[in-house]
């Protein structure tokens, strides 16, 4: 395992100011969603402080997978090309019963995206990746051993009380936002309930160090020959490091399933020799939570704050980072008086039902793969006999749907374009696609939301027409309509143009686009048009 790193203790100026300093965003947590949301912000020319409780990262291997979703977030940021370098890179994965293989799946059939479906690497990376881009950030002022010891909101924001090293001292926020985790303190401190179910199964995670020739592939077994009855997992890391998930009674003892006496029986009858170092071992229960709001105020909840899902799909700290994605745009519009403070309700709206959606893929997950019931156990052991003869019997297979960006369907940010046939529509994230020659240098559509504004993919003969402030054109030649990727992918025909949103929705569609229309979708995303 990577060595833990430290961070020492800085004092603040704000510990000596005789009242409390006024900051317009704090940042509770800093975990990859509180960097991630921090860095956006500071990009975005927005100060914000991030405090921590801790003063170290590096404590276990945790979260693994990485979408290709998030990795467009990271690149936006600077930060995904030494990630998915270090990174083990897949997109295919098998599916076992016992020693027979079921099926075999592809995340990423068709070529023409600049990230890759997945990657394979330990959150510790992650977080020293963000860790490091925060201190060099003039904007982003990041305190460890600072912890939260009081909250108590207001019309204009909120007070915060800080515990450290050298004492207690006090803040006045224009908004925080609390990224402190599953347990959350700054929930706990506003006594706000956290709705769902905890799942009684057990499960062994173990972290080894071994060479071994398997393809970088995620592998997934119902009833596997070495470990009977239960489920199984094998994937990739970097560094000959290779994750195993195993299965555990429901009456196990955490204590004595992570001895290593215990975990190394288990893992020598899953590989056949003993030939491995342990690097970290953990045994987890999980839940399907959250809160029924995720904005209380001036104070808004993102990642494992807001919501908690079961690890099956990679839907954790994916979906965290897509929270923090969604948020800082909006929080930016609105700290610098460009928008009403009402466009954060978007946040709640579109990030509610993207925990909606993870809570229902994750329990499903949950239930194939653990059943409850007798009666449960037969319908799942059924569709895995017709899945192993029959392609719609793979359908009704469950090792865990992995993470997918939500579409926000019902967004109050999105303009309806009702006669539009094809493409991407309006709520569905963008899908990247390589631009035409004489992009500004660009080469990937993902890569033009680093400018932080709205993008307009435009295929109009007189593309100068449709120029507006603030938002990045991408222009395709009329010819080029039905040809290029880019143009097959959102269906885009002679005169029509896309708008996406700074965090890479789609906001809008036109036929015969104007530059009235554009602005007017302009202003239904940035939440100025009533």
């Amino acid at each position: 395992m990577a060595a833990e790193r430290r961070f020492a203790y800085r004092r603040s100026p704000d510990q000596d100011a005789l009242s409390p300093a006024r900051h317009p965003v704090v940042i509770v947590g800093a975990g990859p969603v509180g960097l991630t949301l921090a860095l956006d912000l500071a990009r975005r020319a927005v100060p914000v402080v991030l405090i921590d409780d801790s003063d170290r990262i590096g404590e276990g291997s945790r979260a693994i997978c990485f979408a290709k979703r998030t990795l467009e977030i990271f690149d936006r940021l600077g930060l995904a090309g030494p990630m998915v370098e270090k990174g083990v890179t897949w997109q295919k994965g098998k599916v076992f019963r016992g020693q027979a293989m079921l099926y075999e799946f592809d995340l990423l059939p068709e070529p023409d995206h600049k990230q890759p479906a997945f990657i394979n690497l330990q959150q510790y990376h992650v977080e020293a990746a963000l860790a490091a881009a925060a201190e060099a950030e003039p904007l982003l002022d990041l305190r460890w051993s600072n912890r939260l010891a009081g909250i108590e909101p207001r019309n204009d924001g909120a007070l915060l009380t800080i515990e450290t090293p050298d004492g207690p001292y006090r803040l006045d926020a224009g908004w925080v936002v609390a990224c402190d985790g599953a347990r959350s303190p700054t929930r706990t401190r506003l006594g706000l309930e956290f709705r769902g179910e905890a799942f009684e199964d057990k499960f062994l995670i173990a972290d080894v160090r071994m060479r071994a020739a398997f393809p970088t592939e995620r592998w997934f077994w119902f009833a596997p020959p070495f470990h009977s009855g239960q489920s199984a997992l094998l994937h990739k890391q970097p560094d000959d490091i290779w994750r195993i998930d195993l299965q555990l009674d429901r009456d196990a003892d955490p204590e004595r399933e992570k001895r290593p006496e215990s975990v190394r029986p288990r893992i020598e009858q899953m590989l056949g020799h003993g030939d491995f170092e342990l690097e970290w071992v953990s045994v987890y229960r999980f839940q399907c939570r959250r809160l029924d709001r995720f904005v209380h105020g001036r104070v808004i909840f993102a990642g494992d704050a807001a919501h908690q899902v079961s690890p099956f799909g990679a839907r954790g700290a994916n979906s965290g980072i897509q929270d923090a994605d969604n948020l800082g745009w909006k929080l930016a519009l609105v700290v610098t008086d460009r928008s009403p403070a009402s466009l954060i309700d978007s946040y709640d709206a579109e990030r509610v039902e993207a925990a909606e959606e993870n809570i229902l893929h994750s329990t499903r997950a949950t239930d194939f793969i653990a059943p409850r019931s007798p009666g449960e156990r037969i319908l799942r052991d059924a569709a895995l006999a017709l899945a192993g003869t029959t392609g719609f019997g793979r359908r009704f297979v469950n090792s865990g749907r992995l993470s997918q960006p939500t579409a926000y369907t019902g967004s109050p940010l999105s303009t309806p374009a009702p006669d539009w046939q094809g493409g991407v529509p309006p709520g569905a994230t963008f899908l990247d696609a390589p631009l035409p020659s004489g992009a500004n240098g660009r080469i990937w559509l993902s890569e033009t939301l680093a400018d932080g504004q709205p993008v307009l993919i435009a295929c109009t003969a007189d593309s100068k027409a449709l120029a507006l402030p603030g938002v990045t054109r991408i222009d395709i030649a009329p010819a080029e309509a039905g040809n290029g990727v880019l143009a097959r992918r959102y269906g885009l025909a002679p005169g029509d143009a896309v708008l996406l949103r700074p965090d890479g929705h789609v906001a809008a569609r036109f036929h015969d686009a104007t530059p009235a229309g554009i602005a007017a979708a302009i202003e239904t995303l940035e939440g100025r048009r009533a």
